[in-house]
């Protein structure tokens, strides 16, 4: 059965329907008491995580440093110190004040201009990117993602959330890709410039992890025959045409003939995308939305950390 362009018009119409349906008022009651009882995971990753760093600095071979650059304070401590007042989400100067209750702890004073060349430090961007590598590692990954992007704004006077066209100079755009199965990032990318930038960068680090892509849901946003040639035949694609899809050809042909087979089935997985907007949530929740640092290379290593410690955090439980 060949699938038109009008085939097509209308199955798009029948999937709002039947997301309207069965998908907009679906609320499932959270099983509270099986978090509680995963919540020591979430304790034993802390625990883990200065061996974790130990791990991470032994794998790596850094240069030794001029006279006059040696580092005061060892690349494990810098990144245990670096983790810590991104959890804080303090100002640097109210980390400043803070450190001196744990001064015992690091060993050494440290000052709010200390803190800030934390985020350009090339070691310690090097041992996170390798602690987030080794977490993925030890937790695994199902292979089934869902994708979406987000903006981290520069300014209190402006929010993401709340603006409607998301443009300009303003933010920080991020794309982070999501485990289905265990809630965790895999990937992540970032632009100064769209959404779209940030997706492409993250796909670039999905490959070059070589993380077996199963399935991937994402947005509307994404509905075009540009994203659907970087995904294989073997990938199961959740992903809905525009209403108004010129079109089939082809890339959209395979994707709406699963949609056609069950509806049901398909927006079920399409909705799974949901899973990165509750990711961005609890993210902003508990580290802002707000980007301090004003040199890109400080933005980025900000919110890479947030990725890495939404791994710490996350649990990911399937309401019955």
């Amino acid at each position: 059965m060949r699938i038109t362009e009008k085939m097509a018009q209308e199955l798009v119409e029948v999937l709002e329907e039947i997301k309207e349906e069965c998908f907009s008022e679906e609320k499932d009651k959270y099983p509270y008491t099986e978090w509680e009882q995963k919540r020591e995971r979430v304790k034993q990753r802390l625990r883990d995580l200065p061996r974790y760093v130990d791990q991470a600095a032994e794998k790596i071979r850094f240069a030794k440093p001029k006279a006059g650059q040696r580092k005061k304070i060892d690349v494990r401590k810098r990144t245990m110190l670096f983790l810590f007042t991104r959890l804080m989400n303090k100002s640097n100067r109210d980390m400043e004040d803070l450190l001196v209750l744990f001064e015992p702890l690091f060993g050494v004073k440290v000052s709010y201009k200390s803190i800030e060349r934390l985020y350009s430090d090339h070691e310690v961007t090097t041992v996170l990117h390798n602690l987030f590598i080794l977490l993925l590692r030890d937790e695994g990954a199902s292979g089934d993602f869902s994708g979406d992007g987000t903006g981290y704004s520069f300014s209190v006077t402006r929010h993401y959330r709340t603006d409607v066209s998301k443009k300009g100079r303003g933010y920080l755009y991020v794309f982070r890709v999501i485990d289905i199965d265990t809630g965790f990032y895999v990937a992540v990318g970032y632009s100064n410039f769209s959404e779209m930038e940030a997706f492409h960068k993250a796909m670039t680090m999905l490959v070059e992890l070589g993380m077996p892509i199963e399935s991937m849901a994402l947005d509307k946003y994404y509905s075009s025959r540009t994203i659907i040639k970087l995904f294989g035949e073997e990938t199961t694609l959740y992903l809905i045409p525009k209403k108004n899809i010129a079109r089939v050809g082809l890339e959209w042909s395979r994707i709406l003939r699963r949609a056609i087979e069950d509806p049901y089935l398909f927006l079920k997985g399409y909705f799974l995308r949901n899973l990165s907007e509750s990711g961005f949530s609890a993210d902003k929740r508990r580290f802002g939305g707000l980007v301090r640092q004003k040199r890109e290379d400080r933005r980025e290593m900000a919110l890479f950390s947030i990725a890495f410690l939404h791994n710490i955090f996350t649990l990911r439980i399937r309401p019955g």
